[in-house]
């Protein structure tokens, strides 16, 4: 009998994790019309201070919101907007927006040379990594180890980031992997590597 409930049991686990192993794109593109406001209709913001989700991996917008929702990572905006949002929610945005085509953007010319040296290959002499040992060298990012696909994202958006990071305004990275990295740019290696970002496709 004992054998019987066990097994029984097992099944009902598999059956209720294959319930909801998956986002559905299709559900995604429904529930996403709260995010167009800022993020837009295919998830390229017009605003360069958000950021574009188009493209992005579903672990690391799947990572975010949960982080938004459970407080790790606060923001006044998308706090709020996370927090009615159920587990199959944030499965199905992290699909649809995935799927979607991300514009690229154009880096600042006279920032390229600095920013590319800071990408490639850190700063030896503070000891700041070079941000392609983690994001990769076109800057698309590790979705297995949740790290954000950065080519394309606005300037704008990728500076402040390293800046919270930097200042400790942000706090929700994996043993604090992006505070160890910041902890010693410059504002202005800030900057340059953030235009140059914009600019990887």
């Amino acid at each position: 009998m004992s054998k019987w409930l066990v097994s029984v049991s097992i099944a009902i686990m598999f059956a209720a994790g294959g319930a909801q192993a998956a986002g559905d794109p299709q559900a995604g593109k429904t529930k996403s019309a709260t995010c167009v406001a800022c993020h837009g209709p295919d998830g390229n913001s017009p605003n360069p201070i958000w950021p574009s989700i188009a493209g992005q991996h579903p672990s690391y917008i799947k990572k975010q919101l949960h982080d938004f929702k459970s407080g790790a990572r606060s923001n006044e905006l998308m706090t709020p907007m996370s927090m009615p949002l159920s587990d199959q929610d944030i499965e199905d945005l992290a699909a649809y927006f995935a799927e979607q085509e991300q514009k690229p953007g154009k880096a600042d010319p006279a920032l390229v040379e600095a920013g590319q040296k800071m990408f490639r290959a850190g700063n030896a002499n503070t000891q700041v990594a070079a941000c392609m040992a983690c994001h990769g060298p076109s800057g698309l990012g590790n979705p297995a180890a949740k790290y954000p696909r950065i080519s394309g994202q606005h300037a704008s958006y990728l500076a402040k980031a390293l800046t919270d990071y930097r200042d400790g305004n942000r706090t929700n990275d994996e043993n604090k992997m992006m505070r160890s990295v910041t902890a010693r740019m410059t504002d202005q290696e800030i900057e340059a590597v953030a235009s140059y970002m914009q600019g990887l496709h």
